[in-house]
């Protein structure tokens, strides 16, 4: 049995907490709707340092100037009872309470045990993240808003971290990481720009948004096994699938792009070992970056969550029926249709009839959806704290969501890895069932 030993948890705060402008950041509706939602957690393995080089001081002090840049990660939620009409609101106080940082060891564990054959996780991989079972509504007690991990292992050393998607998305976050590591190699950023905020705010709606007190009734956590499984795509595999879903859709104004050949194609594969009837109706999710879909468009680079949900629904049959191209176009379509009006309608329409944010357990976050997460163009490999690059990306437990994949760029160019967690009996019957009749093209 794999032991992992936590050496220490300490608190790293921003090295200039008190800069001015740095006190309240309101919610917008697309953030508070991820309440319920738990941390999403991602995990890089590097090559262990040679000895001598002190890891732990060096990631630390970096760490704590790259939350004075990045400051919303070191601030906390805060929640305001409106009593004058029973209902509650959120905010994020940028007070610079800083970040959790834990350091921990497994010298039993070899890189080797990570990255094993066929793609296979091992189940005491999830010890090596710091927000297991952590949902964005935690931060209101005891968790800060970003936790990290540092496990040192026999031969490697695994950064992991978690965080609270009311505050950025991935996009913002891996901005966030690369600058981390590019303040410990180098000792400093140099001509680094101040952050920009999401400043996206409809002013048709009043903020703080208020939220109805009988909508913020605890729900029970769930306790599920999960399976989870590394599938590698090449770079010629993806060609030739994106290729062929081209050919299929025939002439039309929509190309179909690598990733959304890749994401079909697992779709199609998981729906064929499912084992569900024909008639159920199934989705595929997929993170769309709204920054430069909005009118007028949001800065590149600006910090916050600033993505939405584009939702494909079919049913079984229908799926099988038509094949990767057709998949492929319904993933392609819905992507197309988040634009600026339906972003600004889902905040209104939100507002107007507050629902109980989305959770992971009996909504529309599990049941036969499949969830795709993160991005093959998050740079992800690139992040050097000074002892060498990554060798692999992983990602942590999916606490609760019935099918994610969770897309990284691979270590060869242009390739894909997706991490497929997946929880209840329908997901890991069916990823037994991808095992059996392995997907890797290597």
């Amino acid at each position: 049995m794999v032991e992992v030993i936590v050496i220490s948890s300490s608190t790293v705060r921003p090295g200039n907490k008190n800069k001015p402008g740095r006190k309240k950041i309101h919610l917008t509706p697309h953030d508070l709707d991820l309440l319920y939602l738990f941390y999403p957690q991602r995990g890089l393995l590097f090559p262990k340092p040679e000895p001598g080089n002190l890891i732990l001081p060096r990631l630390m002090s970096s760490l704590s100037t790259a939350l004075e840049i990045y400051f919303p990660f070191a601030g906390r939620l805060v929640k305001t009872n409106n009593q004058e009409d029973n209902t509650v609101s959120f905010h994020i106080d940028c007070d610079g309470s800083g970040a959790k940082f834990v350091h921990a060891k497994a010298e039993s564990v070899s890189v080797n045990d990570i990255i094993q054959s066929h793609g296979s996780v091992p189940y005491f991989l999830r010890q090596f993240f710091p927000t297991n079972n952590v949902q964005s509504r935690d931060a209101l007690v005891s968790d800060p808003l970003l936790a990290l991990q540092v496990t040192e292992m026999k031969d490697g050393v695994f950064i992991s971290f978690g965080y609270n998607h009311m505050v950025a998305d991935g996009s913002s976050f891996w901005k966030f990481f690369k600058t981390w590591s590019k303040i410990c190699l180098n000792g400093s950023v140099l001509n680094l720009q101040p952050l920009v905020l999401k400043d996206w705010f409809l002013d048709t709606i009043d903020y703080p948004v208020h939220i109805p007190v009988l909508e913020m009734e605890k729900l029970s956590r769930c306790d599920v096994s999960t399976k989870e499984r590394v599938f590698h795509f090449s770079r010629k595999n993806i060609s030739y699938l994106k290729e062929k879903a081209n050919n299929e859709i025939g002439t039309t104004d929509i190309k179909i792009s690598s990733l959304q050949a890749v994401v079909a194609y697992l779709w199609l594969s998981i729906m064929k070992q499912s084992g569900l009837n024909r008639e159920e109706e199934t989705q595929c999710k997929v993170a769309a970056d709204m920054r430069q879909r909005l009118n007028p468009s949001l800065s590149k680079e600006c910090f916050g969550n600033v993505t939405s949900l584009a939702t494909a629904t079919t049913t079984v049959g229908e799926l099988l029926g038509h094949g990767l191209g057709w998949t492929a176009l319904q993933i392609s379509k819905s992507v197309r249709s988040e634009t600026n009006k339906s972003y600004k309608f889902f905040a209104k329409n939100w507002v107007t009839n507050v629902k109980r944010p989305k959770t992971a357990n009996g909504s529309i976050l599990a049941d036969h959806s499949l969830i795709i997460a993160s991005s093959p163009r998050f740079e992800v490999y690139n992040n050097d704290f000074g002892w060498g690059k990554p060798i692999a990306a992983r990602a942590g437990p999916a606490d609760g969501t019935g099918g994610m994949l969770v897309m990284f760029p691979g270590v060869e160019e242009r390739s894909i890895d997706v991490h497929a967690t997946f929880c209840s009996c329908l997901w890991s019957d069916m990823l037994v069932n991808l095992l059996t009749n392995d997907m890797n093209d290597d």
